[in-house]
């Protein structure tokens, strides 16, 4: 959870939380939030002019979410889980500018396969990833503004679907929520008459505009615990290490130099905190808060201004205008504490340094791309990209393609699931890995084994249970075993047996892109795949530019001679121009049997009714 809320979308400060006289710095326990959080929604229902009650509904709602985010990092446990290097896409463009540039040179629209006769979706795929704690790190602005169809009509874009308006519209897809970006081109339903999707005026080029905001340089600081309370600086840069506890790191920041113009407006967060444990990896981030004591306090005030007023005013709301912009100038810093996933042994913290900035504007005129990822045909369309974009996480996903059969072992976890009596279950899972992609049809295998104890007196397993053959079920294939408590003599306590699993042997080799083997072939950024000879079930392959880095892989089209056929080649489309190739195949599968012993979780008695 990564809260960074300004003012205007927080509202209330914790103040408006600690309505017992709490100060914010305390640490509450969950159930007295519960009882605050009633006692606010109590103390809503008494304000009656609307606009003063949807500001304070506002900001005590985000605070109230801010103070239940601060209990539950401050008190989660330290699980080490590590991450890629957030700065990694700064590092491989020389400037901001050419960050900036592949950004916008990058973003290129997919129509998607047609849900309805009635509705095209179109897709931007934006060439960073989402999935990055960094993405795309400066302030950006994309707006669309219409859309050129096959029978050159232009349809302007609109915020939302009118259910009233007769004529095709371009409106945010209401479809796809994992795709927020995602567009549908809505055609007019005829009552009585059938027009099918390919009829329709087809979208050939959509038309926007960016903006982005490009920082002059990037300050890099790198701290450990004896920096804490020490101020580094370089340049106009100052950074303070305030604290640093065995997850978190707490960061204070100024720029003495001042804003550039473009964005002395805008709302900023120019760091980027990460952490390393012992071992030099990247630890995720568990989240973090980005108002201190002092902010908090000038929110505590601005509320207790609220709570006096019976009516909001145009005056009332300059006046908090007025005292943010004072507060604001009176402090500069920026201030942040960052959970991580993991033991801290030092931060590396980077700075966005904007008291120099770069605007580039650039209207958009992108032509709407047909690639399915199924395709009934031989003909390979060209997706010529002018930019090159790395994929940072290939290396350490690939260390994983063999894996040891005793470490995979450890790395088993059982859960266990009482909800349906009739279907409890014992699930046998792992981290995904590469080689998870590669083990492709597992063998059919009946040599499961498990057996269930009941306990006696003492808790320690008794006898074995004797069960119908329908009482469980296991299922290698999903590492699954089913067992149904209404079939069982008693109650089971235990269970112990094993389950088969499997790890793909993985050959690895490092291809020459000027020599390659017959079945491979590559035009341009595309890499041709004949899956005659190299099937997706038991191939992958990974490009290289150069640089030695990975490219990171646009999409992949599968092409079939016909309708549900099997596909006779894939394309994979790459971020740059490869100069290398890495296969990796599955030669062979390994069984490894896993032997447990796990004590069952018991169904909650129900007390019968008195």
């Amino acid at each position: 959870m990564d809260l960074r809320l300004p003012l205007a979308g927080l509202g209330l400060s914790l103040a408006l939380l600690a309505t017992g006289g709490c100060s914010p710095d305390e640490k509450h326990p969950l159930a007295s939030l519960e009882e605050r959080t009633a006692q606010f929604e109590q103390n809503l229902d008494t304000i009656k002019d609307q606009p003063l009650k949807d500001a304070v509904a506002d900001l005590g709602g985000s605070l109230l979410l801010l103070e239940r985010a601060r209990i539950k990092l401050q008190d989660k446990p330290i699980e080490t889980q590590y991450t890629t290097d957030d700065l990694a896409l700064l590092k491989h463009y020389p400037t901001t500018q050419a960050l900036t540039d592949t950004y916008i040179n990058g973003l290129f629209v997919l129509r998607k396969p047609a849900s309805s006769d009635y509705l095209t979706d179109l897709e931007p795929v934006f060439p960073f990833p989402l999935n990055s704690a960094s993405q795309f790190p400066f302030p950006h602005v994309l707006e669309w503004q219409s859309v050129t169809l096959s029978n050159k009509q232009v349809v302007p874009f609109q915020a939302e679907w009118s259910e009233t308006d007769p004529g095709i519209q371009l409106s945010p897809s209401s479809a796809n929520l994992s795709n927020p970006d995602d567009l549908t081109v809505t055609y007019p339903y005829i009552d009585g008459i059938e027009t099918e999707n390919i009829q329709q005026p087809q979208p050939l080029m959509l038309h926007g505009k960016v903006e982005v905001i490009a920082p002059g340089k990037v300050v890099n600081f790198k701290l450990s615990a004896d920096d804490v309370g020490q101020t580094r600086t370089e340049g106009s840069i100052s950074v303070t290490l305030l604290a640093l506890g065995k997850n978190f790191a707490e960061v204070d920041i100024r720029n003495s130099a001042a804003l550039a113009e473009p964005v002395r407006d805008i709302e900023l967060n120019p760091l980027i905190i990460q952490a390393h444990d012992l071992s030099g990896q990247f630890l995720s981030r568990a989240g973090s808060i980005n108002e201190n004591a002092e902010q908090l306090a000038f929110y505590q005030q601005q509320l207790a201004e609220m709570l006096k007023q019976t009516a909001w005013s145009e005056a009332f709301e300059q006046q908090l205008d007025n005292e943010q912009v004072d507060f604001d100038k009176k402090h500069p810093n920026h201030y942040s504490k960052v959970y991580f996933n993991g033991t801290v042994e030092h931060v590396d913290i980077s700075v966005l340094d904007f008291s120099t900035a770069t605007v580039t504007r650039k209207e958009l005129d992108l032509p709407v791309h047909r690639l399915d990822k199924n395709v009934v045909n031989k003909d390979i369309q060209p997706l010529p990209l002018a930019v090159v974009v790395y994929d940072d996480q290939a290396p350490a996903y690939l260390k994983n393609a063999n894996l040891d059969p005793e470490q995979f072992k450890k790395n088993v976890t059982i859960s266990q699931s009482i909800d349906d009596a009739s279907a409890a279950t014992l699930e046998f899972s792992h981290p995904a890995t590469f080689n998870d992609e590669l083990l492709g049809v597992l063998p059919d295998s009946s040599d499961a084994p498990v057996t269930f104890f009941a306990e006696d007196d003492n808790g320690n397993r008794s006898e074995p249970l004797e069960l119908p053959a329908e009482a469980f079920d296991v299922d290698p294939h999903t590492g699954v075993i089913t067992y149904d408590l209404n079939l069982f003599p008693e109650t089971p306590a235990f269970a112990i047996g094993s389950i088969p699993m499997y790890i793909a042997n993985v050959d690895q080799q490092s291809l020459d892109v000027a020599h390659l083997p017959k079945g491979l072939e590559l035009k341009g950024n595309a890499l041709i795949v004949d899956q005659t000879l190299f099937p997706s079930d038991a191939w992958r392959f990974y490009a290289k530019d150069k640089t030695g880095n990975y490219l990171k892989e646009v999409l992949a089209v599968s092409h079939s001679r016909e309708a549900d056929g099997p596909p006779t080649f894939d394309v994979h489309y790459f971020y740059g121009q490869p100069t290398h190739l890495e296969s990796y195949a599955r030669t062979d599968l390994t069984p490894v049997e896993y032997g447990f012993e796990v004590k069952l979780d018991k169904v909650p008695e129900v007390n019968p009714p008195h």
